[in-house]
């Protein structure tokens, strides 16, 4: 690969002991030992999903993912879980090699995790939470722009990773809307070192989620998402069907956030494990519209960065005389 791209897997690959500067996202209901090996022994690093999980079934998960892959995996926690304190203890425990945090502020359980030798990665949707987390020792952060599925905030990537990546001296990783070579290269130029990726892991043949899920994906169109829970402060991106029009008509009503959450409790669940992708919830990013197929995950991220060399290797604007910027045939900008 250029140079262009050694630098910036360099500092991710050394942090991590990974290969390609990649991680797939910790999807609640999804990211299992099945997905999460595939992607660590791809040179990626994949990442368990704790989700609202007991402490002894995410161990159950950890030693599943240690008998399918000797490479380093990480471990997803919901902050909200209200198993959170258990599932920290026991992650210190096993000492995994990372553990991603998201939906809150994980600065309590630093210093354990810090003590156990676990690399601590918190998701952030703000320059503040950013600089919050570097100073509370955190080893990286994923700046996640609200193109991502699931839960958002409300800067997008092309907004919020260059200004995190100016405001903390950690390596910032980018998340929300990649799905392939150019997404990375641009979240690279933006000032990441890393990205991480989800809905395009989601049609992994590797990845256990339903097939009525993948197939929903791959004939997803650009503008398929719509976010829902907005009004009561819990925006989520999810594909459009029957299950969000009603969620949407709810929130026009007035509904308020406990309603909100009741009614959506399992519904990620009927969709991700049963196949009911009408009336489940089917997350997935606004870059749905560009994932067409299934493949391995090793395919995946050696496609991505195949066409991340070539873009860099490639470039069509290239400075001319004085530094005018000019393109192949397009003459001076």
């Amino acid at each position: 690969m250029s140079d262009l791209i050694d630098g910036p897997r360099e500092d991710i690959g050394a942090l991590l002991g990974i290969k390609y500067p990649i991680i797939q996202g910790g999807m609640a209901w999804i990211a299992d030992s099945s997905l999460a090996s595939a992607v660590s022994n791809g040179g990626g690093l994949g990442v368990l999903a704790a989700g609202n999980a007991p402490a002894e079934a995410v161990r159950a998960e950890i030693a599943a993912t240690r008998a399918l892959t000797e490479r380093p995996f990480g471990v997803n926690v919901m902050l909200l879980s209200p198993y959170v304190d258990e599932v920290m203890s026991m992650l210190c425990e096993e000492r995994v090699d990372v553990v991603i945090t998201g939906a809150g502020n994980p600065g309590k359980y630093m210093e354990m995790l810090k003590a156990a030798g676990i690399k601590a990665i918190p998701v952030v949707a703000s320059v503040a939470l950013a600089v919050r987390m570097a100073r509370s020792g955190a080893d990286a952060v994923i700046a996640e722009g609200q193109e991502a599925g699931g839960h958002i905030g409300e800067s997008t990537a092309m907004a919020l990773i260059p200004q995190v990546a100016d405001a903390v001296s950690i390596p910032v990783i980018g998340a929300g809307g990649i799905a392939d070579g150019r997404g990375i290269a641009a979240a690279f130029m933006l000032g990441a070192k890393g990205v991480q990726v989800g809905t395009r892991f989601l049609v992994a043949k590797e990845c256990t989620v339903s097939q009525q899920y993948k197939d929903m994906i791959i004939k997803a169109k650009d503008t398929d998402t719509v976010t829902t829970g907005r009004s009561v402060g819990r925006p989520v991106r999810v594909l459009k069907n029957r299950m969000t029009k009603e969620i949407l008509s709810l929130e026009k009503s007035g509904i308020d956030a406990d309603a909100f959450e009741q009614r959506l409790a399992g519904t990620l669940r009927i969709a991700a494990k049963d196949g009911d992708v009408v009336n489940g919830s089917v997350m997935a990013g606004q870059i749905a519209g560009l994932v067409k197929k299934e493949q391995k995950a090793a395919a995946i991220i050696r496609e991505m960065f195949e066409e991340t060399k070539e873009i860099y290797e490639n470039r069509s604007f290239i400075c001319g005389p004085g530094g005018a910027i000019s393109g192949h045939g397009q003459g001076s900008l």
